[in-house]
């Protein structure tokens, strides 16, 4: 992914050390807990690359728990966040990854809510300047930032599903600026990413949720402060 201006480059307002290990560990962690729609009751952390080696040193660990807690990158609480998510109720675990891995800094979480019973793995790497790009979500290959409004659409793979998605952003003035789609096998399950322009309204939802085939949509903004 390139980046979008010089302000990626020098990354953003943060509590440190550093932009690649503690910014973009703070935005993988806010995917997730936006994606899982609550606050985890437990997170199994493993860590691959540079983020195994260092995590503990460069506050990687704190940052993503900071995350998962939906605080901002520059929250002054992220260097307390391990014990904040204890007396949240929250239990932690980490670990280093095995295998191969999509890039030096990389998080693979799994998420539990005991309140809402949703479940989530989500794959994320710190590609630079507080920058993320999120790689895999339950098990399918996505590709999303966090920096656009970001909608993540599980559905049935059927014919005309795709056509029939974005006639409803085109009937809502919508601009998709980046899709992509991965499905388990054919006529089976799918999800579809979509980049947008503008905040979605509670509206556009609604009517895509009454698509037949669409199963659930998340929603992922990480300019958004507080819950998505």
């Amino acid at each position: 992914m390139r980046f979008k201006d010089v302000f990626s480059i020098i990354g953003p307002a943060m509590v440190g050390p550093s932009s690649s290990h503690t910014a973009g560990a703070v935005r993988i962690g806010r995917s997730a807990r936006q994606l899982l729609g609550a606050v985890p009751s437990r997170a199994e952390i493993l860590f691959y690359g540079s983020f195994a080696a260092t995590y503990q040193g460069h506050g990687t660990d704190t940052a993503i728990v900071g995350g998962l807690l939906d605080y901002a990158t520059d929250d002054p609480r992220i260097p307390d966040s391990l014990q904040l998510a204890a007396q949240s109720g929250v239990t932690v675990s980490f670990a280093e990854g095995k295998g191969l891995y999509s890039h030096p800094n990389t998080a693979e979480l799994w998420l539990k809510s005991e309140a809402t019973g949703q479940s989530l793995t989500m794959t994320g790497t710190s590609i630079g300047g507080g920058s993320i790009e999120i790689v895999k979500v339950n098990g399918f290959t996505v590709r999303f930032s966090g920096v656009y409004p970001t909608l993540i659409i599980s559905h049935s793979d059927v014919p005309g599903m795709i056509a029939d998605m974005t006639q409803l952003f085109k009937s809502h003035g919508m601009n998709i600026g980046f899709m992509s789609v991965d499905r388990k096998s054919r006529s089976g399950e799918a999800v579809t990413v979509l980049e947008l322009d503008a905040a979605v309204s509670p509206v556009l939802i609604k009517a895509l949720k009454r698509i037949s085939a669409v199963r659930d949509i998340r929603m992922v903004d990480l300019n958004v402060a507080g819950e998505v």
